[in-house]
């Protein structure tokens, strides 16, 4: 029975809780070190299944500026952040667009959608 002890900082708040985890046999069994329950959770996801949210730009045409910033709706698995950045880098619209739209449906099936971060006037 392999037990393990994790040291990690909560990015939850602007607290910055200096969290202990124990992990045994690939399942987080206790947290320590943590002011609200936020603390314990982030813990137990980001040794089990680490997620990240996604922001980046991708090209506008006839926008009032040549990029549209954009953001995932929800969080991505880490492990495909960069491969979800990179197929942002062939995304093109079209101005106009408001903040909210949908700009890519289910980035690479991961079921969550990437969504303008602003809306974009006609040059």
């Amino acid at each position: 029975m392999a037990v393990e002890k994790v040291e990690l900082t909560c990015i939850t708040c602007p607290m910055g809780c200096q969290l202990t985890a124990t992990v045994e046999n690939g399942t987080v069994t206790d947290v320590t070190g943590n002011t609200c329950p936020r603390g314990a959770q982030y813990a137990r996801e980001e040794l089990t299944t680490p997620m990240r949210m996604l922001t980046g730009t991708v090209k506008c045409k006839r926008g009032r500026l040549p990029l549209l910033p954009v953001v995932s709706a929800a969080k991505l698995p880490k492990s495909g952040i960069v491969a979800a950045a990179a197929a942002l880098r062939s995304v093109k619209v079209t101005a106009p667009v408001k903040a909210g739209d949908v700009i890519v449906k289910n980035i690479m099936g991961f079921g969550v959608d990437i969504v303008a971060a602003r809306d974009m006037q006609m040059a």
